[in-house]
């Protein structure tokens, strides 16, 4: 029994190891991409919000000439 825990020992420091060495090869975004991307999810979803409210106002209309 003593043989399995050092094997889940060994594949647990070999996991993290592995998890450490996956973080060094991230590339960070610089504050200009971040900022240029903030931007362009804000524009997005204050675009899809409009259309969005636009849809729900010409049913709202059309189905108040049905009901």
């Amino acid at each position: 029994m003593e043989g399995t825990a050092s094997k889940e020992k060994t594949k647990k420091k070999s996991f993290f190891s592995g998890v450490k060495s996956e973080f060094g090869k991230i590339v960070w975004p610089d504050r200009e991409q971040v900022s240029k991307e903030t931007v362009a999810v804000l524009i997005c979803s204050v675009a899809l919000g409009l259309i969005i409210a636009v849809l729900d106002l010409a049913i709202s209309f059309g189905l108040s000439f049905i009901l």
